[in-house]
């Protein structure tokens, strides 16, 4: 939507970073269609090789030591223009030590994580009161008398609650072990 937005706007420069990202073949089409009728200037950073061939005409590569060269055509054209890689001279294979591994840093609960964690308790005080409720309605003898085509529905909505309650213990055991 942001992007047909910006379509309808006059403009003579487009700054895009990676606008092929969850793109579905259709959408990508008419982005490359109206890309290449852009009258302007476009600045574009992809890792979409197709999409660079099929859009771009000049390319801008980062080549090292501070150095950004430009080369006419897409990426495959890049390719076939660029300074070939000196040869390194051959070394004697020699193993190199191992470094130590890094120590990994446990991972941090996000911020989605945290609220789940504070809402969980109370889904889950939920979920065991309306099991509770359903057990105390099997439980009584009348309710066959009155209602025996609601038993089989309730019956399923327990073993969903039940499996609900596993899932739900399982995730608050989990994100509990995370530090905060």
């Amino acid at each position: 939507l942001l992007l047909a937005k910006l379509f309808t706007v006059p403009a003579n420069l487009l700054v895009l970073d990676e606008p092929t990202n969850d793109l579905d073949i259709e959408t990508l089409e008419l982005l490359e269609e109206l890309l290449l009728d852009f009258p302007g200037t476009l600045l574009l950073v992809s890792h979409d090789r197709a999409f660079l061939n099929n859009v771009v005409t000049s390319t801008l590569v980062f080549e090292g030591n501070g150095v950004v060269q430009e080369y006419v055509g897409g990426y495959d054209d890049w390719l076939a223009q660029r300074p070939p890689e000196p040869e390194q001279p051959a070394r004697p294979a020699t193993p190199k030590p191992r470094p130590a591994p890094a120590k990994a840093r446990p991972r941090k609960l996000t911020f989605k994580e945290k609220q789940e964690l504070e809402e969980l308790p109370e889904r889950i005080d939920a979920m065991e009161q309306e099991q509770r409720e359903i057990y105390a309605t099997l439980a009584d003898p009348n309710f066959y008398q009155r209602q025996g085509s609601e038993a089989a529905r309730l019956k399923t909505r327990l073993e969903e609650l039940e499996g609900d309650l596993a899932k739900a213990y399982s995730r608050w055991e989990e994100l509990d072990a995370l530090p905060g």
